[in-house]
Formats: structure tokens, sequence, C-alpha cells
């Protein structure tokens, strides 16, 4: 499991790149490197990392369910991904 604190910086850039991201295109646009410059590091969207929505792991994250490969496996698991069985063939 994740420290708390990783998962909470995540949170902190998301919402930094949610408020900067008109303002990041219209500069992007206008080509305007030095005003790109001044806005917080953190507002760039390169900085995001994907990371499982429950334990916070940074890998194997599976996009589609936003979880880890290891918490999918057990969600499927236990039925709780709806549309999601186990494969035999």
């Amino acid at each position: 499991m994740a420290k708390e604190s990783m998962k909470a910086r995540e949170v902190k850039r998301k919402k930094l790149v949610d408020k900067y991201a008109d303002k990041r295109a219209k500069l992007k646009a206008e080509h305007d490197y030095a005003g790109l410059s001044k806005l917080p590091r953190n507002s760039n969207p390169i900085r995001l990392h994907n990371r499982c929505s429950i334990t916070g792991r940074p890998r194997g994250y599976m996009r589609l369910f936003g979880v880890s490969r290891i918490t999918f496996r057990e969600m499927a698991s236990k039925g709780l991904l709806p549309g999601v069985r186990k494969a035999s063939w």
C-alpha cells in the first residue's frame, strides 16, 4: 500500500492540472513559453502519475478500471466489477 502522503500529492497535482488547464492551453496556442514557465510545475499534466484508486500502487495500473492489476483481480474474483468474468476455454 502506498503512503497516504503520496496519494495526497497526486490528488493535489490533479487539482492543479484541472485549475490551470484552460490557461495552459491558451498560452500554448499563443506560443508564450515565458508565460508557461511562470505557471506552477505541478500544473503540467505530464507530472501526473496513474495510481490505483484503492491502494495507491503506481505500477500495473489498468486505465479502464482505475485500479492496479492486483486489486483488479481481487475485485473480479469477488464479483465487484460488473461485466467482468473469469475466462475459461
